[in-house]
């Protein structure tokens, strides 16, 4: 009888042993890495395994979850489907939070991509005729940059109260009369064949097999403060403004291997801009005025 019971025994003894060895591990992996989804409009930029993979080091787990839409990633991220976006500019993301409410804020700074003008009939700008038709973003914040970037080239000229999210109507001079036509940004170069030329975003361009750096006939420049409204970013619910691990990607994001990556990636037709959460913020304010 004695021996059944020592036998009884340690086998509770082994069992309860098991299940809390079980519940360690359970728990170290939970505490030891933290899972990130980031929605993205587009994941083949040479960056994302870089950081993924620095970022796994430090037990930051990075998903990439792709949409399709330029609306979608915030529309997730406000309703929690993911914790973290990068696919937008700063006027991008103060147009969508004016309009739905929800409360997204930038966390980071990622690149700057230059706007680009785009053809498969003219080599120059200069080519440009009366009449021509002229494909462009229509979402707010493109479609103004899009016209300030049609009046940098001396094609139309805009009204003193423009702003950052006027629109065709705001258009005081059309010497050739050109055909100026808003379109999803996803179309641009899909309409190509059938225009003289697309205003075409870096991102969607990219995509549709361009080299932002080399092709467009004429594109944005900037290098000061002017710029700071189409810096894109990484974006967050307010509530996560100081998530430390959300930091930590940040700063991993910043680092000169990422630098390099993009530069090289976009075949220099984006570059890193490494903003301070002051001058994020300030940006940010002034476009929600």
């Amino acid at each position: 009888m004695k021996k059944l019971y020592l036998l009884v025994l340690a086998v509770c003894t082994a069992l309860v042993l098991a299940a809390c060895g079980s519940s360690s591990a359970s728990s170290n992996d939970s505490k030891d890495t933290v899972k990130v989804k980031i929605g993205v409009n587009g994941s083949d930029g040479a960056q994302w395994p870089i950081l993924k993979k620095k970022a796994a080091k430090e037990g930051i787990e990075i998903e990439l979850v792709e949409f399709a839409d330029y609306t979608l990633p915030n529309n997730a991220l406000a309703q929690g489907d993911i914790d973290l976006n990068a696919f937008q500019h700063l006027s991008f993301l103060s147009q969508y939070v004016k309009e739905s409410g929800n409360d997204l804020i930038p966390i980071g700074s990622t690149m700057f991509a230059p706007l680009g003008i785009y053809s498969e009939k003219i080599k120059d700008i200069a080519d440009i005729k009366a009449g021509d038709k002229i494909a462009i973003p229509d979402d707010p914040s493109n479609q103004a940059r899009a016209l300030r970037l049609l009046e940098a080239g001396n094609l139309i000229k805009l009204t003193d109260d423009f702003g950052l999210f006027g629109d065709p109507s705001k258009i005081a001079e059309n010497p050739l009369n050109l055909d100026i036509i808003p379109m999803v940004a996803q179309q641009t170069p899909r309409v190509l064949p059938d225009v003289t030329a697309a205003i075409i975003n870096n991102g969607v361009a990219g995509q549709a097999g361009f080299s932002p750096g080399e092709d467009p006939i004429f594109k944005e420049e900037g290098d000061n403060e002017s710029i700071y409204p189409y810096v894109n970013l990484i974006a967050a619910r307010a509530k996560d403004k100081d998530n430390a691990t959300f930091k930590r990607i940040v700063e991993l994001y910043h680092e000169d291997d990422i630098k390099k990556a993009v530069t090289e990636d976009t075949k220099g037709g984006s570059s890193l801009v490494v903003l301070t959460q002051e001058q994020l913020d300030q940006t940010f304010e002034d476009l929600l005025k």
